[in-house]
């Protein structure tokens, strides 16, 4: 780092050195042009009286004009700009010491100093941007010659693409040749960038990377919408180009892209819609000021929300899980970002009634997220009494405690498997919901639940288990050719999940539209050709048939519980269904005898409970895989 800040310093020196030198050149030459060789004595006399304090405040002027803070290898128009306005005020600063000293000049002598000034000091920077181009070049063609270049489509030909295009050649450690451009505006067809042509629209995106025999594409198309986007991505992935993308218009403003700001294509980009956009500002006001827990804090919802809640000041923020090392990564990140957040982290189960009684009566927290469960599929149908002992029981605690320590408001995070469930995760999800209908009837505490569907990106979807399948040489395992699932990004669920805890009155059941359902065999192939193979031939795509308790589809509504619009169209609230608390209750403690009793089926027991709840007898033989 020293090192590197000498080097600066040095540079810094010899370009005031150079300054300096330019000055006493547009002094003195400004006189000998303007009597052709021959200087007048009296005039000669009155630069020698002027030319140090001019030098000075030249020098000061280049100064505060950043003329020594650029990298001039990176000179463009905003350089440019910064030296002429810097010589003129330089060089009405020159007459002004002239004629206030009284040390006058010719008239015609100003104008000849400040052409030769910003002849001297611009002419200067940007040769050396020439010659450090000309090197650059001839630099990368002699890598060219000795390194096989990846050959590259940039699809956008506009400001970020062509910066996309000079951070390529301007870089030494980038082995890439731009070899064509792509751009729907026809008016920039069969036209080029430094050289490279600009090839057509969209539609020739296929036609190109034959005729160019292009082995990677770049889309530089910050600002276009999210269907747009899809559309052209959608076209790219039959390429079995590599594909890359610049994720967000923030680089082209700060007029900073880098060949590192590129990401790869997700198969979420494929999906073509707007990401949902919730004003959090409008309404997070309930948070504001307020002691704030979440359980299952650590996991990819919990964490989600922490960040969300933390962004709008909460008196106290509490995150509790069982998982250290989840819990230790978000504590680090947000009190990183948020050094002024009164945050604890705790490490707890929920399933221990005196730890979680002894948490809410230390806290006294006025809202409650309960993102903590047991919530994978395949692993809850093996050990159905430890998905109803953490989820069911463990739910219970928490409800428990905040009816007793009088929070405010209590929201549940549910799930659309509650809907008519078929596996035992959603049966005990739906058991959760229940309980909190019922108590919401008889506690102070609001009690809501909201349900959705899959996460892209949580832990354990089906993303990360296809991108490891793929990296591994394939098959690429999918349970049924015709199964659907509705997906939503981790921070578009977090988002609606705090405008449902706005609406809360209590009893509600809040469900997240999730758009059009996605069918993961047209995931899993997507994720295939963006990776540049071809599905069943570089890499295959083997159905192992549905798991047990998995469904084809996933439902988000029951059809006893109705539907209520909200002020967000994206979320609606079902109604609460009616059952005998009493009995409920009295039931549930049979229920806990048994899990911690380790019957050996306890699904006939729960289906007494949940009446929708239909399963099959576990085949022995099952093949390994994860939710989807």
């Amino acid at each position: 780092m020293l090192k590197k800040t000498t080097k600066m310093n040095i540079r810094k020196m010899i370009l005031l050195i150079f300054d300096a030198f330019c000055i006493l050149i547009a002094g003195y030459g400004s006189l000998v042009l303007r009597f052709n060789g021959s200087i007048e004595s009296p005039y000669l006399r009155h630069m020698n009286m002027v030319i140090v304090p001019v030098m000075i405040m030249t020098l000061i002027v280049f100064y505060i004009f950043h003329l020594y803070h650029s990298l001039w290898r990176f000179a463009s128009i905003t350089e440019l700009k910064n030296v002429i306005i810097g010589t003129l005020v330089a060089s009405i600063l020159n007459v002004l010491v002239c004629e206030l000293t009284g040390f006058k000049l010719p008239r015609s002598c100003y104008i000849i100093y400040f052409l030769i000034l910003i002849i001297g000091v611009g002419g200067g920077r940007f040769i050396y941007r020439f010659m450090r181009f000309y090197r650059t070049y001839h630099h990368y063609g002699h890598i060219k010659e000795k390194r096989p270049l990846e050959r590259v489509m940039i699809i956008g030909a506009g400001s970020a693409g062509e910066k996309v295009y000079k951070e390529i050649m301007n870089t030494d450690n980038v082995y890439k040749d731009v070899v064509c451009f792509i751009d729907d505006d026809k008016d920039k067809w069969d036209c080029s960038i430094h050289g490279t042509t600009i090839y057509g629209g969209r539609d020739k995106i296929m036609e190109a990377v034959e005729k160019f025999d292009v082995e990677e594409i770049l889309v530089a198309m910050p600002s276009v919408d999210k269907k747009d986007l899809a559309d052209v991505l959608n076209i790219c992935k039959e390429t079995k180009c590599r594909i890359k993308r610049l994720p967000g218009i923030y680089q082209l403003i700060n007029g900073d892209i880098h060949m590192t700001d590129f990401k790869d294509v997700e198969v979420q980009d494929l999906l073509g819609r707007e990401p949902i956009k919730v004003n959090l500002d409008d309404i997070m006001g309930y948070v504001t000021n307020k002691v704030v827990m979440v359980t299952g804090g650590g996991g990819s919802i919990g964490s989600e929300l922490c960040r969300q809640i933390a962004s709008n000041n909460p008196k106290q923020l509490i995150i509790v899980d069982i998982y250290e090392n989840n819990a230790y990564d978000i504590q680090m990140e947000l009190q990183k970002k948020y050094p002024d957040l009164n945050l604890e982290t705790l490490i707890a189960s929920v399933r221990n009634t005196d730890k979680v009684n002894d948490l809410f009566k230390k806290y006294h927290p006025d809202i409650v997220y309960h993102a903590a469960a047991h919530k994978h599929v395949p692993l809850m149908e093996d050990s159905p009494n430890e998905a109803i002992k953490n989820n069911v029981f463990g739910t219970l605690n928490v409800v428990k405690a905040a009816d007793r320590y009088g929070t405010q408001r209590f929201i549940l995070i549910s799930t659309d498997k509650a809907v008519n469930p078929t596996n035992i995760m959603g049966a005990t999800k739906r058991l959760c919901e229940m309980i909190i209908q019922a108590y919401n009837r008889k506690s102070k505490t609001e009690y809501v639940a909201v349900r959705f569907g899959n996460v892209l990106g949580s832990n354990g979807s089906v993303i990360p288990l296809f991108k490891k399948q793929i990296k591994a040489g394939g098959p690429v395992t999918v349970t049924h050719p015709d199964i659907i699932r509705y997906f939503m990004t981790i921070p578009e669920a977090v988002s609606l999940v705090l405008q449902a805890g706005a609406y809360a009155k209590g009893g509600e059941i809040f469900i997240l539209d999730m758009g059009e359902p996605v069918k993961i065999a047209d995931m899993a192939r997507n994720l295939i050709k963006l990776s540049g193979y071809e599905p069943d031939v570089d890499i295959k795509v083997e159905f192992i048939g549905l798991r047990p308790g998995e469904k084809l589809y996933e439902e988000l509504l029951m059809k006893e519980e109705g539907l209520q619009d909200t002020p967000n169209k994206l979320i609606h609230i079902g109604k609460p269904i009616e059952f005998d608390e009493a009995t409920f209750f009295d039931k549930l403690s049979k229920l806990k005898e048994a899990a911690y009793g380790e019957i050996d089926d306890i699904r006939p027991l729960v289906q007494t409970f949940v009446t929708t709840y239909h399963y099959k007898q576990k085949n022995k033989e099952s093949k390994e895989t994860v939710q989807a």
